[in-house]
Parts: C-alpha cells; structure tokens; sequence
C-alpha cells in the first residue's frame, strides 16, 4: 500500500510572513502608487489564500489589472529574496523528514505562486525528500483539487493532509482524504481532527491513525 503525506507550506512547514513582508515592500515602494508598506501581519492577514484573493486583499485601491501585475512582480521578487534569505523553520523539521520518508511519500501543496515551493526546497536543500509538489501558481486550481491530483498522479493508496487553518481543511475533506492539523501554527479548526502541538510529534500520531 503506498501511503502519502501531503504538507501545507506557510504555519505548516515554516513561517516565512516576516521576510514576505521585506520583500514585498521593496517592490511596493518602487511603484508610483500611494500604499503603506506591507507588514508581517498583513501577510500573516492572507495566508493561505490564492494569489487572486491576496492580491483584492492588500492592493484593493488599484484596479484588477494594476493589482495582478503588482503582485505578479511581489511575487517574483518574493521567490528571489527567500531563496537568499530563507524564513523561519518549525523545530526538527529536517529530523522529521528523515523519519518519515522511511515509511511515507511525501509531498506539498500550497496555494502560492508558482516558484515559491521550489525556492523553499533549493534554499535548504530538502528537494530530496519530496517525490512531488504542486500549488495555485501552476494551474490555478484550488487546493482541495490539487490535493486530489497530488493523490492521483501518485498513486496513493492512503494519504494524509497536513495543515494549519480551516481552509486546509475544508481543502482535504473536498479531496476526499484525512486531515491532521498543525495546531502550532496560525490557525484553528472548528472540527474535532487529530493535531500537532509540535512537527516532531508527526511520526507517531501517524502510527496511532493506522
């Protein structure tokens, strides 16, 4: 039986709002529009969200075509500022990927753009412990649909989804699969599921689910 997990990136993996924020506001300040540097909180303020929504959220004064070409270079320099800088790691990450990758498929799906995955893997070298990856960026697709792709482009027999907010949730039930909640990081979920106090606890809680 082939047995996957499937990770959500942003309160699931790292924390990544802060150097978000820098990179994003370089860009804003270099344009001729009149908007406020953009914080941690109001990256932390989106997360999850598709790059379209994000875009409404935080360049709502523009009109539809200024706020996507705004974003499209927030998100280009985003990707070459975190493959420098990196973001703020959840503890034994790396530990707990050796771990379960003796047992398990792992894999990812995020709602971001299309590089920001990559950028994430290349900068601290884990592309080795995924077998494949997949986000709104590259078909824009919502996430409950490329978890199902994920699962079905792989094969899986029995696959997990590990996230942090209710979306992630939502997602996973849309895809037809279980769902484990990364209870350390930005969000709550309304629906009693198994959860994480920390990442290192993901091996056996997966244990205690078979």
């Amino acid at each position: 039986m082939k047995k996957g997990l499937i990770f959500d990136m942003d309160g699931t993996l790292w924390d990544s709002s802060e150097n978000v924020a820098a990179s994003w506001t370089e860009v804003v300040r270099k344009t001729e529009y009149k908007l406020h540097d953009i914080t941690k909180e109001n990256v932390m303020g989106v997360m999850g969200l598709t790059m379209d929504k994000i875009a409404d959220k935080l360049f709502g004064t523009l009109s539809k075509k200024e706020r996507m070409e705004l974003l499209d270079k927030c998100c280009e320099n985003e990707n070459k500022y975190l493959l420098k800088h990196g973001g703020v790691l959840y503890p034994d990450l790396e530990k707990t990927f050796i771990r379960l990758k003796e047992k398990y498929h792992l894999y990812i799906v995020s709602n971001c753009q299309t590089g920001y995955i990559e950028t994430f893997l290349e900068h601290y070298g884990f592309g080795k412990y995924f077998d494949d990856i997949e986000c709104y960026g590259n078909n824009l697709k919502s996430k409950g649909d490329n978890i199902a792709l994920i699962v079905k482009r792989n094969k899986l027999d029995k696959a997990w989804y590990i996230g942090d907010i209710q979306g992630d949730y939502d997602a996973t039930m849309q895809a037809g699969i279980d769902f484990i909640h990364a209870a350390y990081g930005f969000g709550k979920i309304k629906q009693t599921v198994p959860k994480l106090a920390k990442f290192s606890e993901l091996p056996e809680l997966i244990e205690a689910l078979k």
